[in-house]
């Protein structure tokens, strides 16, 4: 039988805290870097490697499981965890109507129109 490796609480929490704020799935998430990401010079020989910042990194963490995650997905987390709560308690005047408001979550792998 294997035995899953034991984490260290906080990862579980931070884990568990990232996946809440992180609401959108893996492949969308690909697409929608992909598509801010465009333009004459964008797409190299490997299009993950062409991905806009952090947006790569938060989906590199995505494909990983529990056990593999590194002290730098750690910190990508925190990172992306900080950062959506901030955007989402920023909300502007217009709301979910803000596209650039709206873009800039969606580039951390949230969508605000997501039902959670």
């Amino acid at each position: 039988m294997v035995r899953e490796a034991r984490l260290d609480p906080e990862v579980e929490v931070i884990w568990d805290d990232f996946h809440a704020e992180v609401n959108v799935p893996s492949e969308q998430l690909r697409q929608w870097l992909l598509t801010r990401g465009s333009g004459e010079e964008a797409f190299g020989p490997d299009p993950d490697l062409d991905l806009p910042e952090p947006g790569r990194r938060i989906l590199a963490v995505l494909r990983k499981r529990k056990v593999d995650l590194t002290p730098e997905d750690i910190e990508v987390m925190r990172e992306a965890i900080t950062r959506i709560r901030e955007l989402t308690a920023e909300k502007p005047g217009r709301g979910n109507a803000d596209d650039e408001w709206r873009h800039a979550l969606l580039d951390l792998g949230h969508d605000v129109l997501v039902e959670r």
